[in-house]
């Protein structure tokens, strides 16, 4: 009996000793929602890549670089460098990406195995998309892109050259590596919310992503006998469980070992395990970047450790990215700036404090949305018809990408101002959402302020706008849709004079933003119920089909239009400014410094305050409650009878 006690607890050591010895371990760096931020920020004036503790900026490349060599040389087992998506569409050096591909060409340098495409790979639409691969394969600069999402319907000639263009980059739903005799498969999506902020990507249809996962965790574990999957989403998480996707991915789709997630620039310092699922994201914009080990042991994958590193100046740059990086400045200095005698770091205005932005009435906003007012104005108005005359301006948070930091020096450089506002490209082809102008009713300027009180808390803080022109008041408390209780229209420097919004009132005003939130105007209609329709019209009333007809003409002498691009109108906005210290530099207005009172929230349960100048949605609601009330009273007092019946009987 005591030997076999013996031979027992030896059998049970050796067990236990192969156990450990087949535990592989495999590290994971990983980033998401680059957007094209090479450089430290902000404000870049004071980015020193070379200098270790030299500044407060966050992110850079070169510094990632650092990190992710610094990383494989400390491990002894294999690293994995992995993003993804929207790696592009977010600071001047995107301008180039169809002819120069910047962003792909740094993500190889740097040594990603595998990235996959976010919702901004397509603003430049599919025949952009389809450039930039090609100009990244033609330089020699392209890293494995996986992304299984994609449907392509050869029979429209733009998809059929955009699959052309993914085969040529190599482009596949996932891969393989072979890494310590593991079999490693990644695979690539994009969510259900990215693909419904991606108008561009039109006419390209996109897979369900549970579903595609499942496909491709069938594939990866059945066909190529994968012993780790790894799921690069571009899904997001957020605090609502019904809308983080990639949550509910790893909910639905068993098989799945990691998710790195993007798109909703989530700061998740711990990760989440759900099912078995380790979900990671790393910020946004390279001011974090993600490092992962796994284990691997008898098909089991479990975390071991997770360390979120903030990307500072404690890491010096890699002077070779850095040197990619200002060769790539000289360029777009050269084919982008040199027309408007800018350059990427001229100092073109200076601060003496931040502007940032947020879910409420923002200084950056204000100024951001009063810019639009006032150069739609400049360029296309007649002081002697007040019809012809932009009223109301609008911008969305969704747009608004990053804040002007004064830093050091409180000197704001081209470069700065333009992440502010960096997005999309024209009607003409060219890069920057254009602005356009149209005229809406005073009913329809309140139904575009309830976006704000009441579309933007179901969907997202994207949808909170900022306004120049106007100021109100809303209530929270109030019916949805109805929450808007007064509205004024004017300038802190001309006065305010209330807003007639009924229906009664037959003016139409001039409204102006670009063409993307416009876009959102127009749909938001049928996301509402038809409550908040709004109909674009032209100055004489009749509705405008496509927004390209309401292109504002900076230039009405050239054959067709020269479209005014909203992030040129911000710079010249800006160089309007008084120089008040005598620098030489435009200066910041006084009244940018915090809020203006534009946006008050007023929460009240007062029955008075809830049904003050109500409009449908409240007069339906208070008629759907007194009926029903109504009916109410009706049971009780026939109740009340049939009882009062009942003991008269007795």
């Amino acid at each position: 009996m005591k030997y076999l006690r013996i031979a027992a607890v030896l059998i049970a050591l050796l067990f236990s000793t192969t156990s450990i010895a087949a535990e592989k371990l495999i590290t994971i760096i990983h980033t998401n929602d680059l957007h094209s931020h090479f450089q430290g920020f902000a404000p870049e004036i004071d980015y020193q890549p070379f200098s270790v503790n030299a500044d407060a900026t966050l992110g850079g490349w070169s510094r990632i670089a650092t990190l992710i060599a610094n990383t494989k040389k400390e491990k002894s087992n294999p690293v994995l460098v992995v993003d993804a998506g929207d790696f592009t569409m977010g600071s001047l050096f995107h301008m180039l990406n169809r002819e120069e591909a910047f962003e792909l060409r740094l993500l190889a340098a740097m040594g990603y195995d595998a990235v996959t495409l976010g919702n901004h790979e397509f603003d430049l639409k599919p025949a952009g998309l389809a450039e930039t691969l090609r100009a990244a394969k033609a330089k020699d600069g392209l890293p494995q892109i996986v992304f299984a999402s994609a449907f392509f319907d050869r029979s429209k000639p733009v998809l059929a050259d955009l699959e052309d263009a993914f085969s040529e980059a190599g482009i596949k739903p996932y891969i393989v590596l072979e890494r310590d005799g593991l079999r490693i498969g990644i695979f690539g999506i994009i969510g259900k919310d990215a693909v419904e902020v991606s108008p561009f990507a039109k006419p390209l249809i996109f897979r369900d992503p549970v579903e595609t996962a499942r496909m491709m965790v069938g594939a990866l574990r059945n066909k190529e006998r994968a012993d780790i999957v790894i799921c690069l989403s571009h899904g997001g998480l957020r605090d609502n469980p019904k809308k983080s996707e990639d949550a509910i991915l790893a909910a639905k789709v068993p098989g799945i070992d990691v998710i790195v997630s993007g798109h909703t620039h989530t700061r998740l310092d711990t990760p989440i395990v759900i099912n078995g699922t380790i979900i990671v994201q790393a910020w946004c914009y390279g001011q974090q970047v993600g490092i992962l080990d796994i284990a691997w042991n008898d098909g089991i994958v479990t975390l071991k450790d997770y360390k979120p590193v903030v990307v500072n100046s404690a890491i010096a740059g890699d002077q070779k990215i850095q040197a990619m990086i200002d060769d790539f400045k000289k360029q777009v200095d050269a084919k982008v700036l040199a027309d408007l005698e800018l350059s990427y770091d001229k100092v073109i205005t200076h601060t003496k404090w931040d502007l940032t932005n947020t879910a409420e009435e923002s200084p950056l906003g204000n100024l951001l949305a009063d810019a639009i007012r006032w150069s739609v104005n400049a360029a296309d108005s007649d002081p002697n018809d007040p019809a012809s005359i932009v009223r109301v301006a609008v911008e969305s948070n969704g747009v608004i990408r990053d804040d002007l930091i004064a830093g050091k020096t409180g000197r704001i450089t081209v470069g700065d101002l333009f992440r502010t506002i960096p997005l999309g490209i024209g009607v003409d082809d060219s890069m920057g959402y254009p602005l356009i102008s149209f005229y809406l009713y005073g009913y329809e300027l309140k139904r575009a302020l309830e976006i704000l009180t009441s579309v933007r808390p179901l969907k997202s803080d994207d949808y909170f706008l900022q306004i120049s022109g106007l100021r109100f008041e809303y209530n929270p408390r109030r019916m949805v849709f109805d929450r808007v209780t007064g509205i004024e229209m004017g300038s802190e420097e001309e006065g305010f004079e209330t807003l007639d919004y009924s229906k009664s009132n037959r003016q139409l005003y001039r409204v102006a933003a670009n063409i993307y939130n416009a876009t959102f105007l127009k749909i938001v209609g049928s996301f509402t119920y038809s409550i908040l329709d709004i109909a674009p019209k032209d100055k004489n009333g009749r509705p405008i089909e496509k927004l390209s007809e309401a292109l504002v003409d900076v230039n009405p002498t050239k054959p067709g239009i020269q479209e005014l691009k909203q992030w040129k109108a911000v710079i010249e906005y800006v160089r309007s400014f008084p120089d008040t210290t005598g620098d030489g530099l435009p200066d910041v207005p006084e009244k940018y410094s915090g809020k203006l009172g534009r946006i008050v929230e007023n929460p009240s349960l007062n029955p008075i305050h809830l049904l003050a100048n109500a409009t449908f949605p409240t007069i339906m609601a208070a008629i759907i409650f007194g009926l029903i009330l109504s009916f109410v009273l009706v049971v009780i007092v026939f109740i009340a009878a049939r009882i009062k019946a009942k003991r008269g009987s007795r």
